[in-house]
């Protein structure tokens, strides 16, 4: 079972800084999550939209310029980074889950990871693209078809995993309030990987392991690697 550390290891740093990624590598996560939204032509990772309960600053991320943005304090004196400031950081060190939270435009956003891929020698198979946008999902499944997807839902559909099957998702993420054998079933005869969000405690993990999910994500990723060790 993989364990991503959610929007880095946001229990020790503060969530999708660079200190928090540097926490989860430290920490041996097999993957990192964290959330990117576009803004001033850049991509930056962040969860809201609205800065004000991650930063000092106040208002929506996308009225703001490049150099306001810079300006911010996301906690302990860290900068709000962008897509490839993470990357840079993280390097092949493990996989890379991004999740797309505003995606405005969708060319400019494959342009700015095709160059931080080509400019840091990260392959296409360390990256897995996620969102709650499953047109967003459809749409680059036509457009950069060889990038892995993730579907997410925050709910446990009619038809289970069907959604994920038909956006031609590597994995489907779902959320640990909705998750049961019979989703996870259902999304493994249909070819899926599936991973599970937010677990941070070990009892959840003991149970998702055991009905065969691949992969959790968590704000503890030392205490699930611990944990995984033990049970392995």
């Amino acid at each position: 079972m993989l364990i991503f550390a959610h929007r880095g290891a946001s229990k020790a740093a503060p969530e999708n800084t660079l200190k928090a990624m540097q926490y989860a590598l430290q920490m041996g996560a097999h993957g990192i999550e964290f959330d990117v939204i576009q803004a001033a032509g850049q991509c930056w990772v962040i969860h809201d939209a609205w800065v004000q309960r991650t930063t000092n600053g106040h208002g929506r991320l996308d009225q703001m310029t490049q150099a306001q943005i810079r300006q911010l304090d996301a906690g302990e004196g860290q900068q709000v980074p962008t897509l490839f400031e993470v990357m840079a950081l993280v390097g092949n060190r493990c996989v890379l889950n991004i999740e797309l939270k505003g995606i405005t435009d969708v060319a400019l956003f494959l342009k700015q990871l095709d160059s931080a891929c080509d400019t840091l020698g990260i392959e296409y198979k360390q990256l897995l693209l996620s969102s709650f946008d499953h047109q967003l999902l459809a749409q680059l499944a036509r457009l950069r078809p060889e990038l892995a997807r993730g579907a997410l839902t925050a709910s446990c559909p009619l038809h289970y995993a069907a959604f994920a099957e038909e956006l031609d998702a590597l994995s489907v993420h779902t959320d640990v309030a909705f998750t049961n054998l019979e989703f996870v079933q259902d999304a493994k005869a249909r070819g899926l990987k599936v991973y599970v969000y937010t677990v941070d405690e070990v009892q959840d993990m003991q149970r998702l392991k055991s009905w065969g999910v691949d992969g959790i994500f968590t704000n503890l990723p030392d205490r699930a690697l611990a944990w995984l060790q033990q049970a392995d």
